[in-house]
This record gives structure tokens, sequence and C-alpha cells, in this order.
């Protein structure tokens, strides 16, 4: 079974971007659940987090990526 962070790789950046809307809004749920006292599984915040922080890492590395390729095009041209 992959890890999540291998699965996030394979999206491309359309998926990407969705699946972070799609997290921050779960996020958000289950913190106004926390709050009014109805989160069941309080460890399903951290978890919710953590898929947040992997897809800010893995958009933020395709960034880097791109101008470093950018980059590399404009010292061979």
């Amino acid at each position: 079974m992959p890890s999540k962070q291998t699965a996030f790789r394979e999206l491309d950046d359309a998926s990407l971007v969705r699946a972070l809307a799609d997290t921050k809004e779960e996020l958000f749920n289950l913190r106004f659940q926390h709050v009014t006292g109805q989160l069941d599984n309080n460890s399903r915040l951290r978890q919710v987090r953590r898929d947040v922080a992997r897809i800010n890492t893995e958009l933020r590395a395709r960034e880097i990526a791109a101008a470093e390729a950018l980059d590399t095009e404009r010292e061979n041209a």
C-alpha cells in the first residue's frame, strides 16, 4: 500500500489543489465539531492537519522544481 506522500505525488496539479481545498474544508468541519463537543475521534484532527501539510509540501516542491527548470532553460539559452 503506497504512503500518503506517494499518493499525493501521483496527482496532477489541479487534483492536488482540489485535494487541498477538500482537506482544508474537512479540517474546518472537524475543528467546529471539536469546539462544540461533537467530535468522537480526536486523532482525526491530527491526521487531517498532517495531510494539509503533506499537500502543501508537494505543491511547494513542484513550484521549486518548475522555477529551477526555468532557470536552467534561461542559462542554456
